[in-house]
């Protein structure tokens, strides 16, 4: 903290002798405004001491830490009863490790809100974006939600393979509700920021979902191997509490995973500037913004990552293995091309997840090329939900008479 004064220090206010300078208070508080006649001696204020007038060439020592709060505090009085010595007092923030200042006068000098870069880059292609992506979002909603539709009113889903299909709609439904249309708004205005609480918000609900996916996939595979290895027992493995249990087990799993990845990223503040370089919040881009030394941080969440996606996408392996085992156990062709189909839509899935998965999490140059890391997540982030939908009702007999059955009986009530 610096001093710096500024007065008139008449004559008759310096002190008579060296001595006086002596006894000069080393804090002071604000002075009184001078009384109308100047002979007359200050007068004395019961708790507050004697106020003394005293020349500036004596204040203009720094004021010890003690006496910030002190000094800083002292009410300012109006022009016309200023004394003749005057204090200001200059703050100066200093930052932690060193970080550049942000922002002055709001105390804390740190990046407030991001700015996501998305596709400033390609300013005449924004509109056609918007309209692509835009159409994409739709055909996506509207196939996520016929096929929740469909499992809800046709009695003949209602299986736990059908209802875990259902689930996965809706997670799809939700996992393009976190990003497209914050994408597709910030493709149509100018302003492009987004608070660091929703930031942190979105990245929470997309790795979430993310994880979820995956361990929903897996645990669609155990009951593709239930199905099918065990077809006496299925009613009694798969019974509706145990899939209930099952669901909520593979949601509170990924959610767990996000809270531990999100708490990672954004335990620490932001200085590195306040640029995204992507279209949504994800993981390397904001990470290289922190504050903080981010290697660890990097490093523990690129192991989580893999073990999310490694542990599952074994697990679903090994499904898949006794499944084969049994199929070929099977003599007659047709129940073999029977059991196979079941199994198509869901592998079909799995080989485009996980295969979007690994090149996210697996790339050793993630970050370090963002329209690559931008082109990588609008594939897994636009294309890929727009598959699951497309694969369930092309590839799955049973759903395609399903949708047939329940349009014919609405075309019925309809007239």
């Amino acid at each position: 903290m610096r001093l710096r004064a500024r007065a008139q220090n008449p004559a008759h206010l310096r002190p008579s002798s060296p001595q006086a300078r002596q006894h000069l208070p080393t804090t002071f508080s604000p002075l009184p405004p001078p009384p109308s006649n100047r002979n007359q001696a200050p007068r004395h204020r019961p708790g507050k001491g004697l106020d003394r007038r005293f020349p500036c060439s004596q204040v203009l020592k720094l004021a010890s830490p003690s006496q910030k709060h002190h000094n800083s505090a002292m009410p300012s009085s109006p022009a016309s009863e200023r004394p003749p010595c005057e204090v200001e007092l200059a703050v100066t923030a200093y930052l932690p490790n060193g970080a550049p200042e942000k922002q002055r006068g709001n105390g804390t000098g740190l990046v407030t809100e991001f700015v996501l870069v998305g596709f400033s880059n390609l300013p005449d292609l924004r509109t056609t974006l918007f309209a692509v992506f835009l159409l994409t979002y739709l055909v996506t909603l509207s196939g996520n939600v016929t096929i929740i539709a469909i499992v809800h009113a046709d009695r003949t889903l209602h299986t736990p393979m059908y209802r875990f299909l259902a689930v996965l709609s809706l997670s799809e439904t939700c996992y393009t509700l976190v990003t497209i249309p914050n994408m597709l708004a910030h493709l149509l205005m100018e302003s492009q920021a987004i608070s660091i609480s929703g930031c942190r918000a979105q990245m929470f609900f997309f790795l979430g979902l993310g994880c979820s996916h995956c361990f929903l996939l897996t645990l669609m595979g155990y009951d593709r191997y239930v199905a099918i290895c065990h077809p006496l027992r299925y009613s009694v493995i798969m019974r509706p509490t145990v899939c209930l249990c099952l669901g909520a087990l593979v949601f509170c799993s990924g959610f767990s995973v996000a809270l531990m990845e999100t708490c990672m990223i954004f335990s620490s503040p932001f200085c590195r500037g306040d640029r995204v370089e992507h279209f949504f919040c994800d993981i390397a881009p904001v990470l290289k913004l922190s504050c903080a030394d981010s290697a660890r941080k990097a490093l523990g969440i690129f192991f989580l990552s893999v073990l999310v996606v490694l542990v599952s996408f074994l697990l679903i392996l090994l499904s898949y293995a006794f499944i084969v085992a049994a199929i070929l156990r099977i003599r007659s062709a047709a129940g073999r091309r029977k059991a196979f189909s079941t199994c198509a839509a869901h592998l079909t899935v799995v080989v485009v997840h996980f295969g979007c998965a690994s090149i996210i999490c697996l790339r050793p140059d993630s970050g370090a090329n963002p329209a690559q890391d931008r082109l990588v997540a609008v594939f897994y982030t636009v294309v890929t939900p727009l598959l699951n939908p497309v694969v369930y009702t092309l590839r799955n007999q049973e759903v395609r008479v399903a949708l047939k059955r329940t349009l014919a009986r609405s075309c019925g009530v309809l007239r």
